[in-house]
């Protein structure tokens, strides 16, 4: 079974090291300022040229409480008109986009993330769909992969019907936890009560999928309130849950600092969480996708996996990663043929570059050849568990065993190790590995030994 998972305290130990989560390879630390708006625009062309399907992120910043363990890029107000401002520049950044691509290309995903995309009002957010729909091939039977990230205290009923009018058919909720110590010590008061109704109300609109958030590692946990959090999540029956590692990195994210680092739990308490976690959840019929991923065995993500079509993308494990993927939004990242390319993450700066009619690409990266055989090998790895060694050699012209010589005594003592099964013809993660496959895709990153590892979160 692609889900079998074997814990081995000992591996784990060894071989969970600080590492990429491997949503892109290149990662976006090596993004330059050398890669700018000339780059995309001849990205897109080809996109056009070639009528590539086409996958939207939608980043709205704005949160009207902070979260301490949040790193995402956001701004923190009590003050909704911040918003007009933003989604005029961001209307803007539609506008100049869609006009360098051809309206036959079919909008397969679409995804709104933030901050907290429900800040905005409902007149803002019909405005904004329907600017989109003007400018971009928006699918109208239901057919699309369109989602959007909920905070339960930021939605209703109302809410969740007027989402579903504009057609959004799968919900990804935060909730971390549900212990209210947990929940004071990272600012996040969020009932059991909140979370059910709204999904509850996704089901009865007859959303197709609901994801919950799971954070382990946060102040105040301990094995045994996480087991109880997981026990009620799983009461809920979501599709999809993501259970994440709390990496506390208050020296980059500022509001990580109000979290007293006494309060966090030691690494063999995170580690029983972890091991807890999926024991449940496994018990529970989820499947384990990869990279903190599970899902019920009938979910998209986990029959993509079964045939060999799961991909990996700055979404997460994504069944759209043929699409050419349009970021718009302040810090949004685009993944378009070979480019890579990413806005400017200051709001005042996105906004200023777009009132003068200018896109917001601040850097990037564009993909050599080594570069695209190494995404080429990490993907399978990360999303199938295992590498046939001919179907890259066919893709990319090499001998592989060859090309790789220098990995190889790392593959060979990862074989002994029990990571992984490594023979003439191909690499399988073995179920001791699994948890550890960003470990194993770290040896084909060729850019790992000139970064700081203390910019990326631990395996575990």
């Amino acid at each position: 079974m692609l889900d079998a998972i074997r814990w081995d305290t000992d591996l784990i130990r060894r071989y969970d090291l600080s590492g990429p989560r491997y949503t892109s390879y290149p990662t976006a630390v090596q993004f330059t300022s050398q890669v700018g708006t000339f780059d995309l625009f001849h990205a897109l062309r080809d996109s056009r040229k070639a009528l590539r399907p086409l996958s939207l992120y939608v980043h709205v910043p704005f949160c009207a409480n902070i979260c301490y363990y949040c790193a995402c890029n956001k701004v923190i107000t009590k003050d909704r008109g911040r918003a007009l401002p933003y989604l005029q520049r961001l209307e803007q950044e539609i506008q100049l986009i869609a006009c360098h691509l051809d309206p036959a290309q079919k909008v397969e995903q679409l995804h709104f993330g933030g901050g907290t995309p429900t800040f905005l009002s409902h007149d803002e957010l019909r405005q904004l769909m329907a600017h989109l729909r003007k400018h971009f091939n928006l699918l109208d039977d239901d057919s699309g992969d369109y989602g959007i990230e909920i905070d339960p205290r930021e939605a209703d009923w109302s809410t969740m019907g007027l989402l579903r009018e504009l057609g959004f058919n799968r919900v990804s909720i935060g909730l971390q936890d549900l212990d209210p110590a947990v929940q004071r010590a990272v600012n996040r008061l969020q009932s059991l009560e909140e979370t059910r109704a709204v999904i509850d109300a996704a089901r009865t609109l007859q959303f197709r999928s609901i994801n919950i958030d799971l954070i382990y590692g946060l102040p105040r946990q301990t094995p045994e309130n996480f087991a109880r959090t997981v026990e009620e999540v799983i009461n809920l029956q979501p599709d999809r849950l993501s259970v994440f590692n709390y990496a506390h990195l208050p020296e980059r994210f500022m509001p990580q600092r109000r979290i007293n680092s006494a309060d966090l739990p030691s690494p063999a308490q995170k580690l029983e969480m972890l091991q807890t976690t999926i024991e449940q959840l496994t018990q529970a019929g989820y499947r384990y996708i990869g990279m903190d991923h599970f899902a019920l065995p009938d979910d998209e993500l986990a029959i993509a996996q079964e045939e060999s079509t799961l991909q990996r993308n700055f979404q997460g494990y994504t069944t759209h990663g043929h699409c050419d993927l349009v970021g718009l939004g302040v810090s949004a990242i685009s993944q378009i043929g070979d480019l890579y390319c990413q806005n400017t993450s200051d709001l005042n700066l996105y906004q200023n570059t777009l009132a003068s009619a200018q896109l917001a690409t601040n850097r990037g990266l564009l993909c050599n050849a080594d570069d695209r055989l190494r995404r080429a090998v990490i993907q399978q790895l990360i999303c199938g568990f295992s590498l046939e060694f001919a179907s890259i050699e066919q893709a990319f012209n090499i001998d592989f065993r060859g090309y790789f010589s220098e990995l190889w005594p790392q593959l060979q003592e990862m074989a002994n190790d029990g990571l992984i099964e490594l023979d003439g013809e191909r690499i399988s993660v073995l179920p001791a590995g699994r948890l550890l496959v960003r470990s194993v895709c770290m040896v084909f990153d060729a850019y790992l030994e000139q970064q700081n590892r203390q910019r990326f979160s631990r395996v575990i």
